[in-house]
């Protein structure tokens, strides 16, 4: 009892002054701890982007490195003598600049129509009613099971027969909807309320209407998404291409890109610098949209 009533006096002592001076060395104390944990994830997020970055920068340091620095018996990480010649070699050996062409041309294509009809199909899944609406939804996302090479023999006997090979056809027309595209615009489309497509048939507007003023500036996030990984999926095909062109008018850069390589051990920095012009379209598109991707991916699935 005796103590209590003295630890009272004692608080009774200290004065205001004191106890802004208290909190105010805690707030300090507080805001280093913060700082310094800031520091240390910034010191581990940039070591840890640098170690998987690594490849892509050797990648760029081989592309400006003469043949006899790579293949020698020290190891070089840095180019002691930088040069361009191993690009101007790869533009001038292979027309690289039509294969980018093509691959923009295909690439670009597929996202469009991928936009188009999946988010049209998602639409016909989230809003409207119809008979085997769940069934078929589901037969649509069991075909994400299916892998394209246990079908590439088909397509390739149809489209040969079809009279398109070597053609923008072959290369566009098979890629122009997917099941991943109508799952994720489905995803974010059940965020919306089934209200607001009623009351929008209420007032008169049709279903195209109502996609084109109502649902597509509500969902950028998952159109910018798509777009970014349509686009990389696109670029990065080799198996279709290589099967269906025969030739240099309508090959795409990954197929330019293995035409670079050849028993020549010289050809190994010129065909590096081909991959490093290559990668810069998708690179930039991804570093570009990926605030889109990241929230197109994710803002479908919360709700609340």
């Amino acid at each position: 009892m005796a103590a209590g009533q003295a630890v009272m006096k004692y608080a009774g002592n200290i004065s205001q002054k004191e106890l802004k001076q208290l909190h105010k060395s805690k707030e300090q104390q507080a805001v280093s701890k913060r700082r310094v944990r800031t520091v240390c994830r910034m010191v581990l997020n940039i070591a840890m982007a640098f170690l998987i970055l690594s490849p892509l920068l050797y990648a760029i340091s081989i592309a400006f490195m003469p043949s006899s620095e790579l293949y020698s018996q020290t190891l070089n990480l840095i180019p002691k003598n930088p040069t361009l010649e191993n690009f101007a070699q790869a533009i001038t050996t292979v027309p690289l600049f039509r294969f980018v062409l093509n691959s923009f041309i295909v690439s670009l294509s597929i996202m469009a129509g991928q936009i188009v009809t999946c988010s049209l199909a998602a639409f016909a899944f989230s809003f409207l009613e119809f008979k085997g609406k769940g069934v078929l939804f589901m037969v649509v996302m069991a075909t994400m099971m299916v892998p394209g090479e246990a079908t590439i023999i088909s397509n390739y006997l149809t489209v040969s027969s079809w009279g398109w090979l070597d053609t923008y056809y072959v290369l566009i027309i098979p890629y122009l909807t997917s099941a991943t595209g109508i799952f994720m615009f489905r995803q974010f489309y059940s965020a919306f309320p089934i209200s607001l497509y009623e009351a929008a048939k209420l007032d008169g507007c049709s279903n195209l209407r109502f996609i084109s003023t109502i649902l597509v500036p509500l969902t950028k996030p998952a159109i910018g998404a798509m777009a970014v990984y349509t686009f990389i999926n696109s670029w990065n095909m080799y198996m279709w291409p290589l099967l269906v062109t025969g030739s240099q008018e309508k090959r795409t850069v990954q197929i330019g890109i293995s035409m670079l390589n050849s028993v020549d051990a010289q050809s190994m920095t010129m065909m590096i610098a081909g991959v490093v012009i290559v990668v810069i379209p998708s690179l930039s598109i991804f570093v570009i949209g990926q605030k889109q991707l990241v929230r197109g991916m994710f803002s479908g699935a919360v709700k609340g």
